[in-house]
This record gives C-alpha cells, sequence and structure tokens, in this order.
C-alpha cells in the first residue's frame, strides 16, 4: 500500500513538472536525435583512411536507383583509388565515361612503372607534348615488336627516346620488364653479351643459398634448353656474381668461382635427374655427396647434402 501511494505521488509530481505526456516524449526522442546525429558525424569524421563513408553510402544509394556508382560523385581520391585497379583496356573504356578521371596522369605513370619497370625517359625532363597515356601505348608497341624481332624492338624504343643507346640502360630495361618473350630475350642476350653483362650485375644475391639464387638468376635470364657455350657462359658469370656478393661466405666455405661453377652443374644435373620423368632410378643423397665431393674436394659433406634437400624439396633450379 504505501509503495503504491509513493507512486502515485511520485507520477504526479513529475507530469506537473513537465516530464510526463507527449511533451516529455517529444522533447525526449528530440534529444536521442540529436545526439545520435552528433555521434554519426563524430563517426563519419573519423572514418579510417579519410574516406566520408556517410558520402559513400549516400552514393551507393543514387547507385541503387541509377544503376551504376557515378565516380565523379565521390572524392576524388576514392575515384582514383578505383581506377588504379584497371588494366589500360579497362582504363580507355572508362575515360569514355569519365574522361577526366580516367586520362589523369598519375594513372597512367601507375601502369608504365608497373608494367615497365625502367625507362630512361623516366628520369629526363618529359618533352613537350608528353603523356604517360602515350608512353604507354608506345611502350606496348616497342614491346610487340621486341617479341617479334629484339633488334628491331630496342632499336624503336630508342627512336622514340623512351631507351638510351647504352648496355647498362638497355640492361635496366630488361631486367624491370616481365612482358618480353622469354625465348627471343635469350636470343638478343646471345648475341648482345655486353648487355649480359650489365644484366649479371644488377642481381644481388646476398645471404642466399646457392640453389635458391641460381633459381632467381635462370627467372630473370632463362637457360638454353640444351647445354653449350651459351650455358657455360651464363653459369660462369652467375659463379662470379655470386662469389662477389658474398666474400665472407666463400671464405668461411673455402669455395672459389670455379667451385662454384661445378656445384651450379652439379644442381642442374640433379634437378634434371629427380624431376624428369625418364629418369626412374633417381640419385640418391649419397650418390650425389660422393659425386659432387669428387670434383670440388674442399666442399664439405653437410653443406652438399643441404644442396640435395633443396633441390628434392623445391623442385628444379632452372624451370
Amino acid at each position: 500500500m504505501g509503495q503504491g501511494l509513493w507512486r502515485v505521488a511520485r507520477n504526479q509530481q513529475m507530469q506537473h513538472q513537465g516530464y510526463g505526456g507527449p511533451g516529455y516524449l517529444t522533447r525526449e526522442h528530440g534529444r536521442r536525435t540529436a545526439t545520435n546525429s552528433t555521434t554519426s558525424t563524430s563517426h563519419r569524421k573519423q572514418a579510417p583512411g579519410g574516406i566520408d563513408i556517410y558520402h559513400l553510402l549516400k552514393t551507393r544509394k543514387s547507385k541503387e536507383q541509377g544503376g551504376f556508382i557515378n565516380l565523379e560523385m565521390l572524392p576524388p581520391e576514392l575515384s582514383f583509388t578505383i581506377l588504379s585497379y584497371l588494366n589500360a583496356t579497362d582504363l580507355c573504356l572508362a575515360s569514355c565515361v569519365w574522361q577526366d578521371l580516367a586520362n589523369d596522369e598519375l594513372l597512367w605513370q601507375g601502369l608504365c612503372k608497373s608494367t615497365w619497370g625502367h625507362c630512361s625517359i623516366y628520369n629526363k625532363n618529359p618533352p613537350l607534348g608528353f603523356s604517360f597515356r602515350k608512353l604507354y601505348m608506345q611502350l606496348d608497341e616497342g614491346s610487340l615488336t621486341f617479341n617479334a624481332n629484339p633488334d628491331e624492338g630496342v632499336n624503336y624504343f630508342m627512336s622514340k627516346g623512351i631507351l638510351d643507346d647504352s648496355p647498362k640502360e638497355i640492361a635496366k630495361f630488361i631486367f624491370c620488364t616481365r612482358t618480353l618473350n622469354w625465348k627471343k630475350l635469350r636470343i638478343y642476350l646471345d648475341e648482345r653479351r655486353d648487355v649480359l653483362d650489365d644484366l649479371v650485375t644488377l642481381h644481388n644475391f646476398r645471404n642466399q643459398f646457392l640453389p635458391n639464387a641460381l633459381r632467381e638468376f635462370f627467372r630473370h635470364i632463362h637457360a638454353p634448353e640444351e647445354r653449350g657455350e651459351y650455358l657455360e657462359t651464363l653459369i660462369t658469370k652467375f659463379s662470379h656474381r655470386f662469389c662477389a656478393c658474398n666474400p665472407d661466405l666463400m671464405r668461411e666455405l673455402g669455395l672459389s668461382p670455379d667451385a662454384v661453377y661445378v656445384l651450379c652443374y652439379s644442381l642442374i644435373l640433379l634437378s634434371i635427374d629427380l624431376t624428369s620423368p625418364h629418369v626412374k632410378n633417381k640419385m640418391s643423397k649419397r650418390e650425389f655427396i660422393r659425386n659432387t665431393r669428387r670434383a670440388a674436394q674442399n666442399i664439405s659433406e653437410d653443406f652438399v647434402g643441404h644442396l640435395y634437400d633443396n633441390i628434392y624439396l623445391i623442385g628444379h633450379v632452372a624451370a
């Protein structure tokens, strides 16, 4: 009874002070709405990456009504981020809709440098009328020409001012480009030993295990399909470069460029033996250690054993 009378008295007091009825609900709703609005604004300002999430959601709503997102309605940095994922063909198509955005020089510069990492023209003052979109077209045309005829392709790059006529610049271009046909590139390097020398010196094999370094080397400079003078030249140049990058290791193991040369040949033969389906009786680890130490007597048995394990677990060094 006492508690019931207290609740009635308390309710009457609240109504008298204006907390009851529709008025109180209206004011409370107004305060909650204002609080939610403030919180939403605060969240928008604190969104990661500096992107206005509210603006993005608003654009998404318009997308549902109009059929697609209009990139011009997004913040510029977000629009450029979206377009940066497109390849050259799709970016050209996008320029038909968003001409100013898709023709932006930074987008085409990114496409050029991600495909052709080094060009002499990157380090020069651009000529009058220069554009990275035009440069991309020239680089693509030159790459196709190289893949048909390497000498004509290099001459095309030089005629457009893209490459300087120097073995070092050509070597850097080859080292940083992945669109060149490896068979044509092998023929070109066999003829241009000056470019090959500079290309080898671009590799850094410091603190790398010998089979892994050999794999990286043959990933850039593909080995010939048959033994011959060119393969011997490649292994010789690799051996000297590997020793130059790891002088302390060579002294510790007592290895010379000639010993590394022998090891490389042993690794190539072992790779063929273990991976070829035509070889039924695979070479054992003991046999490999015995044969290798006959050719290079100063090499420790443990080191040669680690070489065998690497080929057995990872695979061919020149695949």
